[in-house]
């Protein structure tokens, strides 16, 4: 599948570094626009909203400071009907506890698949193909 817009919503910059060597190494020329919070991917969603702008794949962590991933499900829960196209949503976390991945399954209609950090290389390209 082809990305042209990908929000990263992680507050951990070698994860970020992590995502773009794999972005380059599977050469998606997509825009890729980093956010460290939940509030400040959400904030972008809703300056996209609509446009041709809108991601076609979120990757979200679970833990971070002000929002968190499970605050932006539920605000991107309000925003998806109002969105042009269908977004892919991984939750990329390093928990593994068992309360996080239950809680994943009441996003069923907002989050496509669970992954743990580290990605792999084959776990991201499972992702890419999956994706849509």
């Amino acid at each position: 599948m082809k990305f042209n817009n990908i929000f990263v919503v992680d507050d951990d910059l070698v994860y970020h570094f992590v995502i773009k060597k794999l972005f380059n190494k599977y050469n998606i020329e997509a825009e890729a626009k980093f956010f460290f919070n939940g509030l400040e991917a959400i904030d972008g969603l809703k300056n996209v909203l609509k446009t041709e702008k809108e991601p076609d794949l979120i990757l979200l962590d679970i833990n971070m400071p002000v929002y968190d991933g499970w605050q932006f499900l539920d605000e991107f829960r309000k925003l998806k009907n109002n969105m042009s196209k269908d977004i892919t949503v991984y939750l990329v976390s390093s928990s593994n506890d068992s309360t996080d991945i239950d809680r994943s399954k009441q996003y069923r209609d907002e989050v496509k698949d669970y992954y743990f950090k580290p990605i792999t290389s084959k776990e991201f390209e499972e992702m890419l193909t999956s994706a849509g």
